[in-house]
């Protein structure tokens, strides 16, 4: 499974508000994409988010995550009850996040993965540091190294 952020990993981590006072996000293809690829290959997709946001949700059913945790404080929370809910271990989890928040699954996960623009304490953190930065294909990018090795 691949859970990950959505701001700073997903998107560029902006937050933009249009005229009428609703909030924007800006989703890379290239990221749908490697979804798309994960999914055919029976990887199980999720996010643990510490905002809410309609477009999370939106952008997550496109893509058919399985499991969408929003507005948390404590990721570890969302982290365990995912785990427990399918039945994984720690070490078949991947997890991608850019602040300290994430940090907790960082350490707990199989492989932890952070944008390029990731706050150095995540950066000292994870197993790989992206090339791309959050909201540039992050996910497609650790999407490709999961396909990769999992053969």
């Amino acid at each position: 499974m691949l859970i990950m952020d959505v701001d700073g990993v997903l998107t560029d981590g902006g937050i933009y508000y249009g005229s009428a006072g609703e909030e924007l996000k800006k989703f890379h293809v290239h990221d749908g994409y490697g979804a798309l690829k994960l999914k055919r290959a029976g990887v199980r997709l999720g996010i643990i988010t510490g905002r809410v946001s309609r477009m999370v949700e939106r952008r997550a059913s496109e893509l058919g995550f399985d499991a969408v945790h929003q507005n948390l404080e404590n990721k570890l929370e969302a982290y365990e009850a995912i785990r427990a809910k399918f039945g994984l271990r720690d070490e078949e989890i991947a997890y991608i996040g850019d602040d300290d928040p994430d940090i907790p699954v960082l350490e707990r996960v199989g492989f932890s993965a952070a944008p390029a623009n990731a706050m150095a304490s995540v950066l000292r953190k994870v197993d790989y540091v992206c090339k791309a930065t959050g909201g540039s294909g992050v996910m497609r990018e650790v999407a490709e190294l999961i396909l990769r090795y999992r053969r």
